[in-house]
């Protein structure tokens, strides 16, 4: 592997850089400033805020999986790390025992950087951080020790598309893939699925800013290296946020991101309270939703 082949937190640790951008993320902590809630409670003391996250990360599970994209995936899989809360809200959240009922141990820096270093062991290609938005202090301190003792892998930031671009920022250099999903677009729906009305705004600033981090999908020998890679969840009865979203992104984005348009929503958690998403997503709206990607001028879609 040539030098301008590894992965970015390798150059930004070898340039010096890094140290000022960890203490950065590690001073949001004394009055949580991490995410768009701003919930401003003392997680170093202990306090919790809307992702229910504390002082060290709480990790779900981590271990090689084969259900993501391919790019990811290759032969060895993609090292995912599933982090236990979330910042966001979705009623419809198919992994709502991790992120919402928050089932998981914290651990410590040391044992994030082995699990990290284990990952790469075990053949994936990647580290996967999933859901990861609240324990980007952590997190980032680990990968800085384990690229120490020969971390190697792209990091990939696996995350819901409510970030602050302030916070994005930081993690330049130590991110290498951004998988961002992008949810709704207007407000409302926002506000009623997510319970975060802002959503669309910050989830376009964020991507906004992560593109410009990292640019288009790179992907060399059937694998992702480097780039932006969307996914976008396709809802029953919601094709006008699909056609919207997908405009935006090849619009002000790019024609050429690689976007993911999604057909796997079921009904989970509690969508039976919301009788226009208590149902199956049908072939008929997925279909239209590829369309509607196609006419945006979006030459990467993925299904």
């Amino acid at each position: 592997m040539a030098s301008d082949d590894y992965p970015g937190y390798r150059r930004l640790v070898a340039s010096g850089k890094y140290a000022e951008r960890l203490a950065g993320l590690k001073r949001m902590l004394s009055s949580c400033t991490l995410c768009p809630r701003l919930c401003g409670v003392d997680r170093e003391a202990g306090e919790t805020g809307l992702c229910k996250g504390g002082s060290k990360a709480s990790l779900s599970s981590y271990g090689p999986h084969y259900g993501e994209e391919t790019p990811l995936v290759g032969r060895g899989g993609s090292g995912t790390m599933f982090f236990a809360g979330c910042n966001l809200g979705c009623c419809f959240c198919q992994n709502y025992e991790i992120s919402h009922l928050c089932e998981g141990r914290e651990v410590s820096v040391d044992e994030l950087a082995g699990t990290m270093l284990k990952l790469q062991d075990m053949g994936c290609h990647n580290v996967n951080l999933v859901t990861p938005t609240h324990f980007t202090p952590q997190i980032a301190e680990a990968l800085k020790a384990a690229a120490a003792v020969g971390l190697k892998l792209p990091v990939v930031y696996n995350c819901g598309g409510y970030e602050r671009p302030e916070t994005l920022r930081l993690l330049e250099g130590m991110v290498d893939i951004y998988m961002p999903d992008f949810k709704f677009w207007s407000a409302s729906s926002s506000e009623r699925y997510l319970n975060a009305p802002d959503y669309p705004e910050v989830a376009r600033a964020a991507l906004k800013e992560m593109y410009r981090q990292v640019g288009d999908l790179v992907i060399r020998d059937g694998l992702a290296l480097r780039g932006l890679l969307v996914r976008h969840l396709v809802m029953p009865g919601h094709l006008a946020d699909s056609g919207a979203i997908f405009k935006f992104l090849a619009e002000e984005i790019s024609q050429t991101t690689f976007v993911n348009v999604m057909a796997q929503y079921r009904p989970c958690y509690r969508s039976n309270e919301f009788p226009e998403i208590a149902s199956d997503l049908t072939t008929g709206e997925f279909r239209r939703a590829l369309e509607l990607a196609q006419a945006a001028g979006l030459t990467r879609i993925y299904y």
